[in-house]
């Protein structure tokens, strides 16, 4: 679930952070592993159904699984399928039954998958998401030294104003440490509402970047083709 080519679509996994409050009941971490293939555009709703009717029952029976989801772009083929779990060991230990699964759906879908792992530092839901409902993804670069306060601008300063956008469902924040890299995907009812608010969200972006001191490489939005997930509360 890398940023894309650096081109910005505006129309159309560590560790946990040390200081952070308990996760959940019990909970002590999030993680999530994703799968991006830039499938032919012919394939994907046969890869949306592999990953929906083999894949994530698959995983969903695996120890520590708690999710799945997949995020679908039909202009440009960018397929992402995202799994969650309880725990860092969880996920590494599900990856030698998951590689096989994964190989078939990249073969699917026509390309090649590249693999990410994440933790997932936010998670905030508004309420579920029902067939229709799109994400809007933000793909940004930080300092490492600066991981604390652009996790606190995410948590105190966007997200509350996430929740007045019209539509809005959900947000989460996935960080990657050693890279650098983080993603932010809210989650809105429809693409009307997605569409409507881009305005609103483009302007909360540039001041929640200055304000996290990070820098955004790519936005892209999705249609949510799957979404079971029980990852807890994070915020």
């Amino acid at each position: 679930m890398r940023p894309g080519s650096g081109r910005r679509r505006l129309r159309g996994d560590r560790r946990r952070r040390r200081g952070a409050a308990p996760i959940g009941r019990g909970w002590r971490g999030v993680y999530a592993r994703s799968t991006t293939v830039q499938a032919h555009l012919d394939s994907i709703d046969n890869g949306i159904a592999f990953i929906r009717d083999d894949v994530m029952s698959a995983l969903m029976d695996m120890p520590g699984c708690v999710g799945m989801s997949m995020l679908v772009d039909r202009e440009m083929g960018r397929c992402i399928a995202t799994s969650a779990w309880d725990s860092m060991e969880s996920m590494r230990a599900s990856e030698d039954m998951a590689r096989p699964m994964r190989e078939r759906a990249a073969e699917i879908m026509g390309n090649r998958a590249q693999v990410d792992e994440w933790e997932i530092a936010v998670l905030h839901r508004d309420h579920p998401t029902h067939q229709g409902a799109c994400v809007r993804a933000t793909w940004v670069r930080f300092d490492a030294d600066a991981l604390d306060r652009a996790i606190d601008v995410y948590r105190v300063g966007m997200l509350p104003a996430m929740q007045d956008l019209e539509g809005f469902c959900s947000a989460s924040l996935m960080i990657d440490r050693e890279s650098g890299i983080a993603v932010s995907s809210v989650t809105y009812d429809d693409s009307a509402a997605m569409e409507r608010t881009r305005d609103e969200a483009d302007s909360l972006r540039l001041s929640g970047a200055r304000d996290a001191g990070v820098e955004v490489l790519d936005v892209c939005e999705f249609e949510l083709a799957l979404a079971h997930l029980h990852v807890p509360e994070m915020v």
